[in-house]
């Protein structure tokens, strides 16, 4: 199971929004306003984004797991206030609206673009951008308590913002997708389960163990292996063309475990080892 180290901070916040805790090679990064239902403000969204690029940039990390302090995911943003109070005044007019939706739809994509997957620890409410984050990542394990809700619309948006419209049809169909967006009702953990969202369901006291179990088989394959697969997946879902999905040639870690960081792998599948991958 490994060793489980006390959390770094990322930001300068007496309660820091983001805490990020490093197990060996997976990173753990849980939202942090339990308070406020780790609902998106401009703390979270900045501490967020600050950790997204840490990771990216660390080649010690190879898996990463998101999920949330207390009893929720993230549930949307903070309709009580986002905190850039100072910059709307400054700025005035759409401006200030126009960048706020950009940052925050910058996390969904910079989940997706990770080089390492992502796993998402639905522990609780996530709608909204809470959603989006979920559909965001790249496996979905939910907590029994857990309940979704596409959320935009009742708060007077587009049903269709920070890629939601884009990923949510693609694990649960277009017809599903419909009417879950255009009646933003809430839909429970297994309902959640049933439609495609979720690959599995855990108890509450269960879940992160059961995220990392499943980091811990992604970190069996060889690392260049596990992100070209990555790559390669989102491609071939991005494609229209079949054909030319069969043509994206990746340059394939030979059968004995070729590793990007170092440019070697370990030759011992033949005799039915574990290998182990060495990093840069």
């Amino acid at each position: 199971m490994g060793t489980h180290p006390v959390p770094r901070y990322v930001g300068s916040d007496l309660m820091p929004a983001v805490l990020v805790e490093r197990d060996g090679e997976i990173t753990t990064l849980t939202l942090n306003r339990p308070d406020a239902l780790n609902t998106l403000n401009v703390d979270l969204v900045r501490d967020l984004t600050v950790a997204l690029d840490e990771v990216d940039e660390d080649p010690g990390c190879r898996v990463v797991i998101l999920t949330g302090a207390a009893r929720a995911f993230c549930a949307g943003l903070d309709l009580n206030g986002y905190g850039d109070d100072d910059r709307t005044a400054e700025q005035g007019g759409v401006i200030p609206m126009f960048e706020r939706q950009q940052d925050i739809a910058g996390l969904a994509l910079r989940l997706h673009g990770l080089s390492q997957p992502v796993i998402a620890a639905v522990n609780g409410p996530a709608a909204g951008g809470g959603l989006a984050l979920v559909c965001a990542s790249d496996i979905r394990i939910g907590s029994t308590s857990s309940v979704y809700a596409v959320g935009f619309i009742r708060a007077g948006f587009s049903a269709c913002d920070i890629g939601v419209s884009w990923l949510l049809p693609r694990f649960v169909g277009t017809g599903r997708a419909h009417e879950l967006m255009l009646t933003g009702r809430k839909f429970t953990a297994v309902e959640a389960e049933r439609y495609g969202l979720l690959v599995e369901l855990a108890e509450p006291d269960d879940l992160l163990e059961r995220a990392r179990a499943t980091a811990r088989s992604i970190l069996a394959n060889p690392p260049l292996s596990v992100e070209l697969t990555k790559v390669g997946m989102w491609a071939a879902v991005e494609s229209d063309s079949f054909s030319g999905t069969v043509e994206i040639r990746e340059p394939a870690a030979d059968d004995h475990g070729y590793d990007r960081r170092s440019g070697r792998g370990d030759r011992r599948l033949p005799e039915k080892r574990a290998p182990r991958y060495r990093r840069r």
